[in-house]
């Protein structure tokens, strides 16, 4: 039996809030939850991992929309789309990457110059 999850415990397991799980469902980038007798909804573990895959690709800079495009396009098994929108997007991660790189390249370079100077003015330097 898949095991069934409250409100409070996916946002907990997610590090998403109530508002945005339940804007997610309303938009419908997460499968419809059934509801237990007294009205709260019920998840389960498909929603778990659809909320942590849509963190992880949201943070790479990918719109909601694009994401809510992909998972319709998943959902109607249109395989070869859902590979052209990843493909497409992991290029874009890797520029991201080439950029990232090189601030932190820059932003080494400039923590030894400062200890460099520090280093000089506690000798008596400059």
């Amino acid at each position: 039996m898949e095991p069934v999850f409250s409100i409070a415990e996916i946002s907990e397991r997610s590090g998403l809030s109530y508002d945005t799980i339940r804007y997610y469902v309303k938009i419908g980038l997460l499968p419809p939850t059934k509801r237990k007798e007294n009205g709260q909804r019920e998840y389960g573990t498909v929603h778990l991992e659809r909320l942590n895959f849509i963190t992880r690709i949201k943070r790479t800079g990918m719109p909601l929309r694009e994401i809510k495009r992909y998972m319709s396009l998943a959902t109607a098994k249109n395989y070869e789309s859902c590979y052209d929108v990843l493909y497409k997007h992991k290029h874009e991660i890797e520029s991201q990457m080439v950029e990232i790189k090189a601030t932190l390249e820059l932003v080494n370079y400039k923590l030894e110059h400062f200890k460099d100077l520090m280093k000089k003015a506690s000798l008596g330097g400059e």
